[in-house]
Parts: structure tokens; sequence; C-alpha cells
């Protein structure tokens, strides 16, 4: 069904397509730990069953409708303290893309969820793999949300919804493709500072008082961005505190 003519130098070069499956980073990782596969290959399939997000959360996909993959990343230059700069550069690939699609300016909602008019388009999960103190493999699972149009949750939405348009899915996957390589060669060639101004930019929320839970309560707070390692900074009655990713939730 799918075949990949991004005009890349390697992603998307060798592509494994499986009719259903329940997680294609699941599949992805199985399949590198049984044979050597190149950087760049690309798991995708028609219909995820048991798509996995962050938090331990599953992701809502409806068969031949959005796009559900995952690319294998060989990242070595990355240390695993540095490993959120490969989220930031994957979160850019998919605002890149989404800015040429949608009339709306598209968010990251920290640490790299998309929103469009505060509904959720694309989910992305990266699993990484070390050896010593640097990052052996990732695998990055994607998720976007394309011509679904009814979803169980009302806090989701698609490119279909937002613009009314019935979308080619490999048309779509061949130019996403294109973006995800070009954010991973800016960060390979060591443009770190330059992602992370942008990712900063495209942060939903940022420098806007807003209400949030951690450990149960909930407190007003402004972000003011993320740390090295890619905790969420929040400024809450004068003073800026650091939170992972299961620590603190946002309040619609």
């Amino acid at each position: 069904m799918y075949k990949i003519l991004a005009n890349t130098l390697f992603l998307g070069k060798n592509v494994v397509f499986v009719p259903e499956c329940h997680s294609t980073n699941t599949l992805l990782i199985d399949l590198a730990q049984k044979t050597q596969q190149p950087e760049g290959t690309v798991v995708i399939t028609r219909a995820q069953t048991k798509g996995r997000g962050q938090r331990g959360n599953g992701w809502e996909a409806e068969p031949d409708k959005n796009l559900t993959f995952s690319l294998l990343l060989k990242p070595h230059f990355l240390t695993a303290s540095a490993q959120f700069n490969l989220t930031m550069a994957v979160s850019l690939a998919l605002a890149d893309f989404l800015k040429t699609k949608l009339p709306t300016q598209p968010f990251i909602k920290w640490p790299n969820d998309m929103l469009v008019n505060s509904k959720k388009i694309t989910g992305i999960l990266i699993e990484n793999t070390l050896a010593g103190e640097n990052i052996q493999q990732s695998v990055v699972g994607i998720g976007l949300n394309v011509n679904q149009r009814q979803f169980t949750s009302p806090g989701a939405t698609s490119m279909s919804l937002e613009t009314g348009q019935v979308y080619d899915l490999a048309t779509e996957l061949n130019i996403l493709i294109e973006y995800v390589e070009r954010r991973y060669l800016q960060l390979r060639s060591g443009h770190v500072n330059d992602l992370r101004q942008e990712y900063l930019n495209s942060l939903y929320w940022i420098n806007e008082e807003q209400q949030f839970v951690s450990n149960g309560r909930i407190f007003k707070g402004i972000i003011e961005g993320v740390d090295a390692v890619g905790k969420l900074a929040v400024r809450n009655k004068g003073q800026i505190n650091y939170f992972g990713i299961k620590e603190i939730s946002f309040v619609r």
C-alpha cells in the first residue's frame, strides 16, 4: 500500500508494511532486535489496534483514515541526558508539516503532542535504547489524525475536520517524512539552540497564566520554558519549579 517516494537521504528507504498490528513501535523494536535494520526504516500499518502514547495512554485511530507509523533512528551523537533534543526535533517536524496544511497555527503541548484549536491532532512516542551514555537507537512512533471525523474523545481533531478536505495518506506520508528528516539532520548538525528556540516559540500556553495539576493539587502557573533534560519550567508564586512527564498535567 505504501511506497515511500520522499526526497530523502535515508528516511523511508526501507519500508515494512503490515495491514494490522498492535503497535508499530513494538513491531519495529522487535524487528531491530532480531535483525539489523538500517537507519530510516519505517514500519507502517493501516490499522493499529493498541497504539501507545505518552503516560501509558492509548491512541485512537480508525483504520485506513490516519497515519500510524514508526521510524528507526540511530542518534549515536546524543547522550542519554540530551534525548529531549530529539523530542524537540520531531515535534517541530510535525509543526512544520501542519503549518502547510491547516489554516490554524498548531502548537506543541509539552512534551510532544500537537494541538490545533486546543485539540489533539498528533501524538508522538519516542522509545530510546542506550549503549553506555549514548543513545544506540530511537524508535519514533507517530500517530497523525488525517481523515478521521469522529472521535470518542471531545479533545481530538483531524486534518479533515479542520479543513473539510480528504487527503491521500501516501502523499501526506511522503511529505511528512521529508520534514522529519530535515529536522533530524538539523539536530545531527548540532543546531540545538535553534531547535530549542523554535520549540519554545511553538509551545502551548507559554508565558500564559494557566491551571495545572501536580500531586493532586490544582494551581495557577506560567510556563517559562523547558530545561536541558526536557522538564517543564513553571513559575508559581514567584518560584520556578521543574516537572517531569508524569509529574504535572494541564487543566483545560
